[in-house]
């Protein structure tokens, strides 16, 4: 059911000569402007008891009245899937997604996704713009999301990924051993043949990654990569880019290598990993009421860590 609550507010004198859009944006920051566009059309918003137009301009000292409502944003269903919730309150839930789970229903996908599984735990999030997710990752890609529990929230995110002020910090495991860290600042796009990869291109939006090394070993190196930008299959697109892709990636991939006379266990991992081995472990954000920063971490996925125990066991027995 949809609920609402009524603000009231008596516009500042010093913003006189200002439409009233642009007045409401600036004295209901939880919301999103074009939340607000909506609300003024549905004869939501009265100005001294009186519907006005978002472009009226205003004399300062009027008294505004608000009807904020929530109302049901998707259709999809809530399904009793096991969760792992790092930390929730009444604002925000921080979850960590598994490898494998899609992250919102989509052709060939309407079920036993994430939002699914939220919509049943948090039946309010009908309530939120795409059930609360503000950011998404692939479905191979496991690690920490974070959903918005209300529209206050939900803006309030969407405000600190736009700033680039949320931290997302990543491991991943790569193909190639690399000398140092670094930072790849190269524009995404639509692969201009294949629409269902993404590429480096000219004309792309700008999108920054920065990768430190962990460790190295004798053909792969695990490393750290902090987003500036949340382009879509960024990481994967940048490493592949300067000829370090990840392990396990089906899309951006090279040919399979191996250690030169590895274990058959390292072998049986590197040639059976069907996944890209990234992980979002660290996720630092604002917390939309208190303003505290808080951070979390997800520990690597049991299929990461083998995998990192199988190289550093191979590069000791090469030493």
């Amino acid at each position: 059911m949809p609920s609402s609550e009524l603000l009231t507010i008596k516009v500042p004198v010093d913003h006189s000569g200002q439409r009233l859009d642009q007045i409401l944006a600036q004295l209901f920051p939880d919301y999103s402007r074009a939340r607000l566009q909506q609300w003024i059309k549905a004869g939501q918003v009265l100005v001294n008891g009186k519907q006005r137009r978002a472009k009226d301009k205003m004399e300062g000292g009027e008294q505004i009245e608000l009807e904020a409502t929530s109302e049901e944003e998707v259709s999809w269903q809530g399904e009793d899937i096991p969760l792992s919730i790092v930390y929730e309150d009444e604002h925000i839930i921080i979850v960590n997604k598994p490898a494998g789970m899609v992250v919102h229903p989509a052709a060939g996908n309407y079920d036993g996704t994430l939002v699914n599984a939220l919509l049943h735990h948090a039946p309010e999030l009908n309530e939120v713009p795409r059930a609360g997710i503000v950011h998404r990752l692939d479905k191979e890609t496991s690690g920490l999301l974070a959903v918005a529990r209300n529209l206050k929230s939900q803006k309030h995110l969407v405000d600190l990924l736009q700033a680039r002020v949320m931290k997302r910090q990543y491991q991943a495991v790569a193909c190639g051993v690399m000398t140092a860290g670094g930072t790849v600042d190269a524009p995404i796009a639509r692969h201009p043949v294949d629409r269902k990869r993404m590429a480096v291109v000219e004309s792309g939006k700008h999108a920054v990654t920065h990768y430190r090394v962990m460790q190295r070993f004798r053909l792969h190196t695990h490393i750290r990569v902090d987003l500036e930008t949340g382009r879509t299959h960024q990481i994967r697109v940048h490493m592949a880019q300067i000829r370090y892709p990840l392990v396990g990636d089906q899309v951006y991939g090279q040919r399979l290598r191996l250690p030169p006379d590895c274990s058959d266990a390292l072998a049986d991992m590197l040639c059976n990993f069907k996944r890209q081995a990234l992980h979002a472990a660290r996720l630092g954000l604002e917390h939309p009421s208190s303003g505290e920063m808080m951070e979390w971490e997800a520990a690597l996925p049991e299929d990461m860590q083998q995998l990192v125990a199988l190289l550093q066991e191979d590069g000791t027995d090469n030493e």
